[in-house]
């Protein structure tokens, strides 16, 4: 008796193209295996047979395939409409078996997983009968009818690994082959598939051209539907954030290797092309599995630490997976998208790198985006913010924003987080809440919005992030957390807020009250403590040290209070576990960390979303570089045709906080993006 095979089977409706896309899948895979190939249509008994075929296929041939014994089936005579002869199939390391009913409850038992070909009624119908015409047609609509029946009981593409939309342009095989290597049942069959993932070659062309990065954008990713535009818009020369303003990277999830994800609640959708995986599991786990390990080096003299890879944000409810309680969010827990292309803009150097991944149109890709670099370039001016899109009126009517929490509500917060820190439980509460806006979705342009908000306000972490119904634009100041190629972290935590003033001595004595403030410092230090607990638990031992104690940036609407911790990943150590650890950013839960993400459950009574979360990059050389998500806008498409706006706003409350103060902090935190928007926080 051979080894039990790996048994695959490939479902859908009649025309769906599953008979080539199961010879296609058949034989990429017998580049590295062996494979069996079993057409369903062989076994049926007759045009009135699905339901009886289905049974047949599921006792005669998948029991004892699963065994890893022959398959003896009686096959149809189609012409004689009676059963034929006897066959057998061999079991192989790999048997992929298609048709209608291969994914059937009867038959899921024995499959490694299950493959649902979609495709339009119309195209079904016509590639059946080209295909199967003169025998065909007269039963279309009794087979139809089958399996209609069959469907409304057993609702396979529901329960299906991987569904994809076979257009028949000879995409679909090489889509559905990089979906399966998602499953975790299918990773130790498909080892050698799994292995060309680290030979990935990178083809790069360094262009000395400062492109206005807007108008690149547009011309390279405006009419696609998921890209990321991380945003480094604040002046990289002259200003105390200028290490962290340097680079700007412009992708979208085209190409033979472009692919998203969606994770929430323990499931994430990949989405390959017109392919789409579904797993279970923890999130952290499924980023551990394809991030982490150098699969790539970045070219000579390319000063980046991006090398391709994913893009996008973690939201906060992740922390159900770091020692939070699960909460529910409305929005996705994390989006990213993996880019086999991007463009990197450099604004020291004033250069832009090209970066794509080696394929057949690569070329024609680096062509194509060194044209626009060239045009974005010719097009640049000293408008505000770096763009000659630049900042505008946002062009709509004045939105009118709700804050989940009045003054008194928010204010009665503190006072119950205050309670419970001389309780206790806790030390410090990063306290938030949200104001939220809906309106027609063509009242507000998310791309003009997220112009206005960068040129209004410059931050050196600003993004824009388009994944198909949900947006998000974002003015960060803060790196939530760095991981170097070479294992250096960083943590640069933010804590301690002073509104700008147009008078520079009143703004001077804003920035130094801050300065030399005893409440504002005490806030600070003490998530510096949680962040180097956080980071000792990936470091080598003795390399966690605080280089920058409680220092002044200043942003165009606010003076902040910065420090940095840096340490040393321990070789050899997981990466996205070292993300996961000190995951959520310790600025926004407070100290410490699992006890107050409780307390904070409790008071705010409601699920923060991408806010406070992570937005970055994890590349493929191993590095990641992620800020906090704060100062950001998120913008969800709703069922009736209506957009939904989120702004989360908060602070750190201590034990000497006084509640007007605070409140008034929320306030000179949402200035920035509410001012771009030409809106006003809400009065009571």
């Amino acid at each position: 008796m051979s080894p039990a095979p790996v048994i695959i089977a490939i479902d859908g409706r009649s025309g769906a193209g599953k008979t080539t896309l199961a010879i296609e899948l058949a034989a990429r895979l017998r580049e590295h295996h062996k494979v069996s190939l079993f057409h369903l249509e062989d076994i049926y008994p007759g045009w009135n047979g699905l339901a009886a075929g289905i049974e047949r296929y599921a006792s005669t041939v998948l029991a004892p395939l699963h065994r890893g014994a022959p398959a003896e089936w009686v096959s149809w005579d189609w012409n004689a409409h009676y059963d034929g002869d006897v066959r057998t199939t061999q079991p192989a390391e790999i048997v992929l078996v298609e048709g209608v009913g291969a994914g059937a409850e009867a038959a899921r038992p024995y499959l490694a997983a299950v493959i649902w070909a979609d495709s339009p009624e119309p195209d079904r119908r016509n590639r059946a009968l080209a295909r199967d015409g003169e025998s065909y047609e007269p039963y279309w609509d009794q087979w139809a009818a089958q399996e209609h029946e069959w469907l409304s009981g057993d609702d396979v593409p529901a329960r299906a690994d991987v569904r994809v939309l076979n257009l028949a342009d000879g995409a679909a095989p090489a889509e559905v082959l990089q979906a399966l290597q998602y499953l975790p049942a299918l990773s130790p069959a498909l080892l050698p598939e799994l292995a060309a993932r680290h030979g990935l070659q990178l083809r790069a062309e360094r262009i000395d051209a400062a492109p206005d990065p807007a108008r690149l954008f547009e011309s390279l990713f405006g009419r696609s539907a998921k890209a990321v535009w991380l945003d480094s818009s604040m002046d990289a020369c002259g200003n105390e954030a200028a290490e962290r303003s340097r680079f700007s990277i412009l992708a979208d999830d085209g190409g033979p290797f472009g692919q998203s994800v969606r994770h929430s609640s323990g499931r994430t959708h990949i989405s390959v092309g017109n392919a789409s995986v579904r797993t279970e599991g923890p999130f952290f786990r499924w980023l551990d599995g394809v991030w982490g390990r150098r699969a790539l080096r970045g070219p000579e003299g390319y000063p980046c630490e991006f090398t391709l890879g994913w893009l996008g944000y973690l939201g906060y409810e992740l922390k159900r997976e770091t020692g939070g309680s699960d909460v529910t969010a409305e929005t996705p827990d994390a989006c990213l998208l993996f880019a086999g292309r991007a463009v990197v803009l450099d604004q020291v150097e004033r250069t832009a790198w090209l970066l794509a991944l080696d394929t057949a149109d690569a070329g024609d890709w680096l062509a194509a985006a060194r044209s626009a670099v060239v045009q974005a370039a010719g097009r640049q001016t000293a408008a505000a913010g770096g763009s000659a899109v630049g900042p505008s009126a946002p062009g709509h009517a004045p939105l009118d924003f709700a804050a989940r929490d009045s003054e008194a509500a928010y204010k009665s917060k503190i006072t119950e987080a205050q309670h419970q820190i001389a309780e206790g439980n806790t030390y410090e509460v990063c306290l938030t809440t949200a104001l939220t806006a809906e309106l027609p979705a063509a009242a507000l342009d998310p791309w003009r919005s997220y112009l206005a908000l960068r040129g209004r306000n410059p931050a050196p972490f600003a993004s824009y992030l388009r994944f198909g119904d949900l947006t998000v634009a974002s003015t960060s100041p803060e790196r939530f957390l760095r991981i170097a190629a070479d294992g250096g972290m960083r943590a640069e935590p933010i804590k301690g807020t002073r509104h700008r003033d147009a008078d520079p001595e009143r703004d001077a004595l804003l920035r130094h009250e801050l300065e030399s403030s005893p409440k504002d410092r005490a806030e600070n230090i003490m998530i510096v403590d949680l962040l180097r607990n956080d980071l000792s638990h990936f470091a080598v031992p003795g390399s966690v040290s605080v280089s920058r104690l409680c220092a002044i940036e200043s942003y165009a609407t606010v003076h902040q209070m910065v420090s940095t911790i840096d340490a040393r990943l321990r070789p050899g150590m997981p990466r996205a576990e070292a993300v996961a650890a000190c995951f959520p950013a310790g600025s926004m839960t407070g100290a410490p960390k699992v006890s107050t993400m409780a307390i904070l459950d409790r008071l705010e009574g409601a699920p923060r979303g991408v806010y406070s979360g992570a937005i970055g990059y994890f590349s493929l050389n191993g590095a990641t570089d992620l800020a906090v998500a704060i100062r950001t806008l998120v913008r969800t498409e709703q069922a009736g045709g209506g957009a939904g706006l989120s702004l989360g706003v908060g602070g750190a409350i201590t034990a000497d906080s006084s509640p007007q103060e605070e409140y008034e902090e929320i306030r000179t935190k949402a200035f920035g993006v509410l001012s771009a928007l030409g809106a006003e926080f809400p009065p009571g």
